[in-house]
């Protein structure tokens, strides 16, 4: 299986280079097929020259400017319309996620699953140097997603995460321009019908640059996303279900044709994430 790492990229000249290069040398010690594509998402600093000094010498790397408007949400969209593997990982630019996750990930989606979901916040999950007030808002934010859809998940909102190509194709078309799209992309995974395993992940803060997250811009945005796909599950009677879901149980988190499974309990879901990270 073939992986394509889509990073979205605004203004990382200081963090890119040693993001790609952190990824392409994990993924290949581990003899990973892979591909790292990064989307320039309207720089005006020299993102796009780092990767493409990396991209002479290193044929698993490319850079392509987003045709679409400028946006996280828009490049990431580019980067989905551009992939070649047969999976995809979501990773951000500032080395915040780790390589070692992505291969990981990767396992997981061999393993049959549909997608591959982080948690930084349970069993072994590790954050460091994440800013106080946004881990407030994170872990508001993650509870009420987690009541509304019953989805047993409560890092619904972080971006880095993998799908395998049908899942991507099956979730068109993508409504979101902005971060909104992190929560879009699982949520209508998890309503439609796909298989996802959850695994402990790490996240440090970036070293470099600044977050082009702006909370105060986003909060209504992911609202709208969020009612949408609940609108959809509980309104569109199935319409936009995986037609060959599997039955739950038969590949892990797997959702069930009518509804979605109850959130599992701590003690299963504490035992499940043991097996997983096993």
């Amino acid at each position: 299986m073939k992986l394509s790492v889509v990073i979205p990229a605004h203004n990382e000249s200081e963090s890119i280079g040693e993001t790609v290069e952190a990824l392409s040398t994990e993924l290949t010690r581990e003899g990973i097929d892979h591909e790292i594509l990064v989307i320039d998402d309207a720089s005006t600093d020299e993102t796009a020259a780092a990767v493409l000094a990396i991209a002479d010498r290193n044929r698993s790397v490319r850079c392509e400017r987003s045709h679409l408007p400028a946006g996280f949400g828009h490049a990431v969209r580019a980067g989905l319309e551009l992939y070649t593997g047969d999976a995809v990982a979501i990773v951000m630019a500032d080395l915040s996620d780790s390589p070692r996750d992505v291969v990981r990930y990767h396992r997981i989606l061999e393993q049959g699953y549909d997608c591959a979901f982080g948690t930084r916040f349970s069993l072994g999950g590790r954050t460091h140097g994440y800013p106080i007030v946004k881990l407030v808002l994170n872990r508001v934010v993650n509870a009420g997603i987690r009541l509304l859809f019953r989805h047993g998940y409560d890092d619904t909102t972080n971006a880095f995460k993998a799908y395998r190509r049908e899942v991507i194709e099956q979730l068109q078309p993508l409504l979101s321009n902005h971060f909104n799209l992190t929560v879009e992309l699982p949520l209508k995974a998890v309503v439609r019908g796909h298989s996802y395993a959850i695994v402990p992940v790490s996240w440090t803060n970036r070293r470099h640059g600044e977050s082009k997250l702006r909370l105060s811009e986003m909060g209504s945005r992911y609202l709208f996303i969020v009612l949408y796909v609940w609108l959809e599950h509980h309104l569109s009677r199935g319409d936009y279900l995986r037609r060959d879901a599997p039955v739950a149980g038969q590949r892990g988190l797997a959702m069930k044709a009518h509804g979605m499974p109850s959130a599992p309990g701590p003690a299963a879901e504490a035992d499940r994430l043991r097996r997983i990270q096993a």
